[in-house]
């Protein structure tokens, strides 16, 4: 059994989905970003970057992970799926999965913050962030052209981009002119268990429309940046 602390974000999803399509048995534990139960010495004895998502593995004698990226290979290791085992396709999978780790996350995490939440209207940051993010859309589109998924067969890669790409409207980037990025797209928020994941802890309203769920988790968003 594994207990996954998280909260409803990109990240989070991250966890949850792959524990879906994984089909591992979980607890959710939900972290409340707004009250500051990421920096409680309980959470940071999980997770010591005060961020979630984290997993705790009973049967592995309460194994903590923390890094949403770390967690979703140690999951694909210890079930033998989503992750292949040959040097080759290991790599590939993980180039895809560091793409989103240190690209898409971050810039669409940084349009979000100028885009949505900071109380200024940064013109100059939001064209930074969101030109960034269209960016990184074209490198998936083009890649996507000659392949089904991100790295042969469908991985822990697909999840990563996917729970992050989905909410491109929350961060104000356009997807118009991509086919192939939609099309994958598309297929992905097919498929049962990611429908599944991206409702853990709880379904949100929607990221990426404007209704009152998306309105009371940016005024949360505002709170958390403060802490």
């Amino acid at each position: 059994m594994i207990d996954l602390y998280t909260a409803p974000t990109p990240n989070g999803w991250k966890a949850s989905c792959t524990l879906e399509e994984l089909e591992i048995p979980y607890e959710v534990h939900v972290v409340d970003l707004g009250k500051g139960i990421q920096k409680e010495p309980w959470f940071l004895a999980i997770s010591p970057n005060a961020r979630i998502p984290a997993i705790v593995d009973r049967d592995a004698g309460d194994f903590a992970v923390f890094e949403s990226g770390a967690l979703m290979i140690y999951l694909a290791e210890k079930t033998g799926k989503l992750l292949p085992t040959d040097a080759k396709g290991r790599s590939r999978v993980i180039q895809w999965l560091m793409f989103q780790i240190g690209g898409v996350g971050p810039m669409m995490g940084q349009a979000n913050v100028f885009y949505r939440y900071f109380p200024e209207k940064l013109q100059p940051a939001i064209d930074r962030y969101q030109n960034e993010c269209r960016r990184l859309f074209e490198v998936l589109d083009a890649h996507l052209a000659d392949n089904e998924w991100l790295a042969g067969d469908f991985s822990i890669a697909d999840i990563a981009n996917w729970c992050w790409v989905r909410t491109y409207k929350w961060s104000g980037v356009s997807r118009e002119g991509l086919p192939h990025l939609k099309r994958w797209m598309d297929t992905m928020k097919e498929r049962p268990a990611l429908r599944r994941g991206v409702e853990i802890p709880f379904a949100t309203g929607g990221l990426t429309k404007d209704d009152k769920a998306a309105e009371a988790f940016a005024k949360n968003a505002q709170k958390t940046l403060q802490r």
